[in-house]
């Protein structure tokens, strides 16, 4: 239990990693993460070099990197071994290919997909969660999609159930941290004005608000599950979706 008068997104002195760190959200979420405070360890598939370029040298530079496959369970313990203990665990990494899934090569578009979108997350959790149940205490953010209540909005199969699964994942591993105040919740975005969905043909119009979320909108969702203000929140799919979707 947090103090009543602690700000609800102070993370001054907490260890976060985030993966996908180089992306839109995770890259939005890095920002806002190291401006409340928190000392930051920083995964995306890409090069290191790469990941630095993208955050600029201020952020890079205070950061900790790694480049990773979360999808490989290997590197992912090995990367988690060399890190060491971690208060915070955000997972912004995701792939979404929009392509035909009748296609005969579609097949390895959907074993991307799952190596991502779910194998990643499950390899992050087992790495990390045993040390913060040992601590007792621990945050875990994992980024969802109304892709994952509805089937989304432009989104090939692949991604909705991928999506859908983490949901589910979400609920199951809060059982496991909850009893030792490790809270794990998810957060489920609609469109966001990103690289993945640059070019894809969504139309802001067609939406209640008229516009694309801000990486950063998601972003503080996130701070806010690893800060005081989320001392309460476990098991829950919190929707940021600008009024898409209503479940």
């Amino acid at each position: 239990m947090t103090a009543p008068d602690a700000s609800p997104f102070d993370l001054t002195g907490r260890r976060i990693l985030i993966s996908g760190a180089a992306g839109g959200i995770g890259s939005a979420t890095a920002r806002l993460c190291a401006r409340q405070g928190a000392r930051l360890v920083l995964v995306d598939v890409v090069a290191e070099e790469e990941t630095a370029r993208r955050l600029g040298p201020a952020l890079a530079g205070a950061a900790e990197i790694h480049s990773l496959d979360t999808g490989c369970r290997q590197a992912v313990t090995r990367m988690a071994e060399a890190v060491g203990p971690v208060y915070g665990l955000i997972d912004a990494a995701a792939i979404a290919p929009f392509d035909d899934w009748m296609a005969e090569e579609w097949d390895e578009a959907l074993d991307r997909v799952i190596r991502a979108n779910v194998k990643g997350p499950i390899n992050l959790t087992r790495a990390f969660l045993p040390g913060m149940i040992a601590r007792a205490e621990g945050r875990i953010v994992l980024c969802g999609s109304v892709a994952g209540w509805m089937g989304g909005i432009r989104s090939g199969p692949h991604y909705a159930f991928s999506k859908g699964g983490l949901h589910a994942f979400v609920r199951w591993l809060s059982r496991q941290g909850a009893p030792h105040n490790v809270l794990v919740n998810g957060i489920a975005p609609g469109p966001v004005e990103t690289g993945m969905t640059a070019g894809k043909g969504y139309d802001p119009q067609l939406y209640p608000l008229k516009r694309m979320a801000k990486p950063e909108e998601i972003a503080a969702t996130a701070v806010f599950l690893c800060g005081a203000g989320g001392g309460y929140a476990s098991g829950a799919i919190f929707d940021i979706n600008g009024g898409t979707h209503f479940h």
